[in-house]
């Protein structure tokens, strides 16, 4: 490991590290727009400069020289501090001098870095350009006049989203950045370009205006919209979440974050449920608490009762109702509300062994039955890297665009049992093998891929390529609470229960559940609410303090960012009080000890982190039948209740899935 001297200091680096790296090992800020350490090097804004010895006797761009032994690197010398001056004056040459106006004021680098390392005045007197405004979809607003050229927007949509849909045009002083052919860019991912933006060229669309960052409260929380368990912050202001920004998590989402977990958030505030309600006459009137629970009182179903838990549920709500099933003789538990009934008697042969991060480390990758850059796009940029790595990947089902090449075997689960012999000897050599189980495969090919794996010595010191896709957010911790029927949600309906709760639960088929007593206790009037007999409203993810598993079996926790609006309560306390109606008061009064119960009776939920589950595999039957007629994500944009309700994805949806054409009005 080289040792270098910075400013006087000696220190070691890694070997391959920049002089950059170098600078901040020792503690030294290196001003940057173009350097990204998620990014490849471009070394084109010129703001890192450093005078390094032996060298030239000029300036050099620390992000693109490698660190060597017996290196000195100065950062604060007069020559340094000129060519920063120097570099900063160029930028500002033609960038408009609006930062009243600019959505970035208060949190921009060049803002930022103006203050810090530039001159107190300017020498230009001309006239500054201007760049006609570009146009990328519903989710990035684009002030190109602003734009710098550092190319992080262009690097990140080519290597990190893999839709090379931004690129530069022109050349000199008339260079700009745009989506070819000025249309919207395709990518789920799109939003990360803001955060990644040095300047206010690209900023959120739906958020434009909205707030200055210091007038927010800032709340570290978890994202609900699909099962990696995204680390974000919600910025909230009274009582309403303004925006989700992804926060740091090498293990989860490095720092990145899809659309839907940044732009479903105005769906927080529309549609909402803010009273009971109980039917009658066929019509859903607006009721007191008390009023919907002498009505549910009033059932006397004694243990003949059901609980399904729909995609965003927190396990603290999910304990609460078994609880409460459990003190009043029911077992009748299920959180696949869409009918899969796959085997969970061993739950490492339905979690995401190999980890999200860990995947980065394959060399030959199964897909089957999945179309990860929907169920779980932050899963899919891993596999991008796994393929910078020499990973080959290989699918089973439709062909779609998963933004990096692969070799489709059809669509026919039979190959499972029978894989083309190229690939056979490709994962008989492999030295970290992966298959990857999505739900449109698990119905028929979950004990086709588990022999898959035995077959391929898949499962082995230090390595467990095993992996299933889970779509929803509560699906892992449901699984470990025992929100599972041997048969599914049909083994519920067949039980015809006098009395069920639907805890979030939108996508049910509520025709089976005909002759039961429906309660909804959710926070969106969405098809639960519609189905409903009596409706307790609940508080969205953003309202309450959670715990929730991803799909690798990671527990996280989520604070509470605002309050929910009028007579909605945190569904655990929902379920407290209504205990005590029907005569089985639960044993806890607060979230800690509630969480303190939850513990007991499920100690892998006592603390976050990585839950590792004992590797065991299910007697099924290994002969996979039948072909994977389809993904079972339809919209990648209107998968819940919060989306659904969310203006922002309803014009994704229409725009990106769908096609439909919106005119921007000139500004």
């Amino acid at each position: 490991m080289p040792k270098v001297k910075v400013d006087g200091v000696e220190v070691e680096v890694p070997q391959g590290a920049t002089v950059l790296q170098a600078c901040e090992i020792a503690g030294k800020e290196i001003p940057r727009f173009c350097y990204h350490e998620r990014l490849s090097i471009a070394g084109n804004c010129r703001m890192c400069l450093v005078e390094v010895k032996p060298g030239p006797p000029k300036p050099q761009a620390s992000c693109a020289l490698p660190a060597a032994d017996n290196q000195e690197i100065f950062t604060t010398t007069p020559m340094v501090k000129a060519a920063r001056e120097g570099v900063m004056e160029f930028l500002l040459i033609n960038h408009p001098l609006d930062c009243p106006i600019c959505d970035q004021g208060g949190e921009c680098d060049l803002q930022d870095q103006s203050v810090a390392y530039g001159k107190g005045h300017s020498r230009y007197t001309e006239n500054k350009r201007a760049v006609t405004e570009k146009y990328m979809g519903p989710i990035v607003k684009t002030i190109m006049t602003r734009c710098i050229q550092c190319t992080r927007c262009v690097r990140f949509a080519e290597e990190v989203a893999g839709v090379e849909e931004i690129g530069a045009i022109y050349r000199g002083e008339d260079m700009q950045i745009t989506s070819y052919l000025e249309q919207a860019v395709t990518s789920e991912l799109s939003g990360n370009v803001v955060d990644l933006c040095p300047v206010g060229a690209l900023t959120s669309k739906p958020y434009a205006f909205e707030a200055r960052p210091w007038e927010l409260r800032k709340t570290l929380a978890i994202d609900v919209m699909d099962a990696v368990g995204t680390n974000i912050r919600l910025d909230s202001r009274g009582r309403q979440v303004l925006r989700a920004v992804p926060r740091v998590n090498d293990e989860v989402n490095e720092e990145w974050a899809s659309d839907k977990t940044r732009h479903a958030v105005d769906g927080l505030v529309r549609r909402r449920l803010d009273r009971p309600y109980i039917r009658r006459d066929g019509k859903l009137i607006a009721a007191t608490w008390d009023e919907a629970f002498a009505a549910i009182k009033a059932v006397n179903a004694g243990s003949s009762v059901a609980a399904i838990a729909g995609d965003l549920v927190d396990c603290e709500t999910m304990f609460a109702a078994k609880a409460l099933l459990g003190k009043m003789g029911s077992t009748l538990l299920e959180g696949r509300q869409t009918g899969m009934d796959y085997d969970v008697s061993s739950l490492a042969a339905v979690n995401f062994n190999t980890t999200i991060a860990g995947l980065e480390q394959a060399d030959a990758i199964l897909l089957v039955g999945t179309n990860l850059r929907w169920e779980a796009p932050l899963v899919n940029t891993r596999i991008r890297k796994a393929i910078k790595r020499g990973a080959k990947v290989f699918a089973i089902g439709p062909e779609t665009d998963l933004t990096y090449k692969v070799e489709w075997l059809g669509s026919d689960l039979g190959v499972l049992g029978d894989v083309p012999q190229a690939v056979a000897d490709l994962f008989a050599k492999a030295e970290r093998p992966a298959v990857i189980v999505g739900g449109g495969a698990l119905k028929g090919g979950h004990g086709a891929a588990l022999k898959f794996a035995e077959r391929f010595n898949l499962v082995r010191d230090g390595w467990n390529g095993f992996n299933v896709v889970h779509m929803a957010a509560s699906r892992m911790g449901g699984l470990m609470l025992g929100y599972a029927q041997k048969g599914g949600i049909a083994d519920v309906a067949n039980a015809a229960p006098k009395l069920a709760f639907f805890l979030g639960a939108d996508e049910v088929d509520f025709a089976k559940f005909g002759s039961s007593f429906k309660v909804f206790v959710g926070h969106h009037g969405d098809q639960g609410a519609h189905h409903a007999d009596v409706i307790l409203p609940g508080a969205t993810y953003a309202e309450k303090s959670g715990t929730w598993v991803n799909l690798e079996g990671r527990v996280q926790r989520g604070e509470q960012a605002v309050f929910a609006p009028g007579d909605a309560r945190e569904d655990w306390t929902i379920f407290r009080a209504l205990s005590e109606v029907l005569g089985h008061t639960l044993p806890f009064d607060t979230l800690p000890a509630l969480r303190l119960a939850m513990a007991d009776a499920v100690p892998m939920l006592a603390k976050e982190g990585l839950v590792t589950f004992d590797w065991s595999v299910p007697s099924l039957d290994a002969t996979a039948t039948g072909s994977i007629a389809g993904y079972p994500i339809k919209d990648f944009y209107l998968t819940n209740a919060i989306c659904r309700a969310s203006p922002t994805m309803q014009r994704c949806s229409a725009e990106l899935v769908h096609g439909e054409e919106f005119a921007e009005a000139a500004e």
